[in-house]
């Protein structure tokens, strides 16, 4: 690991300057660390604000920028202004990545630096992403999966240079949770972020709620389902989830230990 770390830093020196997709994940903050501490302030950390992303993502990723010392801007996306987005097909992250990608570009040359960056890491090419797509058509540029860093070995490095999110869970955004063909709307997504702030604030950590209609499915680790058979922990979650708007309140049994089977 410290040969990769070594090799990340040299990719990141032979940009030069570079624009990064920041999300406050554990992968793209190895990246604007290592960035900021190779490229100084000719790296540019960029986090998109909008109503697919829970606040309290976007205040974490403001607050770890600040503690790395990274030069970061914050900007508006409009996902929901694309009816393409919206239909919520099997390409909708395409069409997400597509329109950052779109703005990070036109970032980079109003602040004329010569690249554009994601956190990919090495394990996400392995998997159907079509978001991987708007990053070819852009010309962005994935420096952790260019030095084959995968998600654990990510998780290690963060950890001993110090990063204080290195074991943050998974957070993909808002949109994921209501399934394809579910029209997304404004009023979902705050109705889904409502309801995973509810379990968390009875100390659930890696969790989804999936959106089905007037049903909520809750996925856990397989250690928390027994947590949640507890008789007042079980009727304080239905009664918060009712009355945010849903009538049914379910339990995913699957398996959901594995971090990706959380995406």
């Amino acid at each position: 690991m410290e040969n990769k770390l070594a090799q990340l830093e040299s990719v990141l020196a032979d940009l030069r300057s570079v624009v990064i997709a920041y999300s406050g994940g554990v992968d793209s903050t190895l990246l604007i660390a290592v960035a900021a501490r190779v490229l100084d302030k000719r790296a540019l950390a960029v986090t998109a604000s909008s109503p697919i992303h829970p606040d309290a993502e976007l205040r974490l990723a403001q607050a770890v920028a600040s503690d790395i010392g990274v030069r970061h801007m914050v900007i508006e996306t409009n996902e929901l202004d694309d009816p393409l987005f919206v239909a919520n097909d099997e390409q909708r992250c395409y069409y997400c990545k597509r329109g950052l990608f779109a703005e990070l570009r036109r970032l980079a040359g109003e602040n004329g630096l010569s690249a554009v960056a994601d956190g990919t890491n090495y394990e996400d090419l392995r998997e159907p992403r079509p978001g991987l797509r708007a990053a070819w058509e852009y010309a962005v540029v994935s420096p952790l999966a260019e030095v084959t860093l995968t998600k654990s070995e990510i998780r290690h490095i963060s950890r001993g240079i110090g990063l204080s999110n290195w074991d943050k869970p998974s957070s993909p955004c808002l949109a994921t949770r209501l399934p394809h063909g579910t029209p997304i709307s404004e009023e979902l997504l705050s109705r889904v972020a409502r309801a995973e702030e509810c379990l968390a604030s009875f100390g659930l950590t890696r969790l989804r709620v999936r959106h089905h209609g007037d049903i909520a499915r809750i996925e856990v680790q397989r250690e928390d389902m027994a947590v949640l058979a507890d008789e007042g922990l079980r009727k304080g979650i239905v009664d918060s989830l009712r009355a945010i708007g849903y009538t049914y309140v379910t339990l995913d049994l699957a398996d959901r230990a594995g971090e990706r089977g959380m995406d």
